[in-house]
């Protein structure tokens, strides 16, 4: 019986992943739409507001397990996650979306190399090959005949940059602490930050239309509050392997609603930079085994996926 319950909830697990991705994948161009609405800070604010409510509300019990070291490290992984939500939605105001979800999602082969000056453990050559792969699909996707590169590409590469220090510093800070309470005070801290930095930078919006607040809402409490919840229990039930591939559609997905919906059309050296770029993050991520060759009797090490808490 419990065999069949653990098959049901394999199938599941894996399902939830995968309509986190597709969720993912729709919000690049949900945003896109509503930046010309929409000023960047305040539709973080909104976003955050939203997430920060969904958190809290749905898990209010764990809120009492709340402490000291909770806020302080809460606040750097808010900090990191704002400056990274920030130049990221800057970025896509200045390029596409497609390019937007392949450029930002640089940060799986980027994680190993950061982590290298935390933890002082040195990436493999998996993580190298991946690097190389990785920086030739961004040349042939943000360089321009000229040499030169936009600038919404520029800052959703250095977006890229923060998600991985957020990603390292959050394995760092989540060990034997609760992933809801910290991802809370997290999602609090980037709220903030953005409400402050908005006002005091830009007039509040005085129109926004029924699409657009349709939008917001959906960015809030799908894209960020359940895809959240999703991933939780999808991590729960599937294999750490596994789990890193699925993760990696969400650039996938970004393009392909971006195309299907018309917001841009891709061409041969788009195409050919997005699947280098696919391909170094799934060498980076799950370590293909059939490009390992162990020596006989060499114990194998397991890799765990670093935590993705955000979208």
């Amino acid at each position: 019986m419990a065999n069949k319950y653990k098959g049901r909830y394999d199938v599941l697990g894996r399902g939830a992943l995968i309509l986190m991705t597709l969720i993912w994948g729709t919000s690049f161009l949900m945003q896109k739409n509503t930046l010309s609405e929409v000023q960047a800070l305040y539709l973080l604010a909104f976003r955050f507001t939203g997430a920060t409510l969904f958190i809290f509300l749905s898990f209010i019990k764990q809120m009492k397990n709340f402490d000291g070291k909770y806020v302080w490290n809460g606040i750097v992984l808010g900090v990191l996650l704002f400056l990274g939500y920030v130049v990221q939605t800057y970025g896509l105001v200045y390029t596409t979306p497609s390019k937007n979800a392949f450029l930002s999602a640089i940060y799986c082969v980027l994680v190993p190399f950061i982590s290298w000056f935390v933890t002082r453990k040195k990436p493999d050559g998996y993580n190298i090959a991946a690097a190389f792969l990785c920086f030739g699909g961004v040349a042939l996707v943000a360089l321009k005949e000229d040499m030169s590169m936009s600038f919404g590409d520029m800052l959703t590469i250095i977006s890229g940059l923060f998600y991985g220090v957020h990603i390292v510093m959050t394995a760092k800070y989540i060990e034997g602490r609760s992933v809801v309470v910290l991802t809370f005070v997290q999602f609090a801290t980037a709220m903030v930050l953005s409400w402050a930095f908005a006002l005091t930078n830009a007039p509040f919006p005085q129109h926004i239309s029924s699409g657009s607040v349709v939008s917001i809402i959906y960015l809030s409490l799908m894209c960020t509050g359940v895809c959240f919840l999703l991933q939780m229990f999808g991590q729960k039930h599937t294999p750490a392997a596994t789990t890193a591939l699925i993760m990696t559609l969400e650039s996938v997905f970004g393009t392909i609603f971006s195309v299907w919906f018309g917001s841009e059309h891709l061409n041969f050296k788009l195409i050919c930079g997005f699947v280098l770029i696919f391909v170094a993050i799934l060498i980076s991520e799950i370590k293909p085994s059939f490009l390992n060759k162990k020596v006989p009797g060499e114990p194998v090490e397991e890799e765990q996926p670093e935590p993705k808490l955000f979208d």
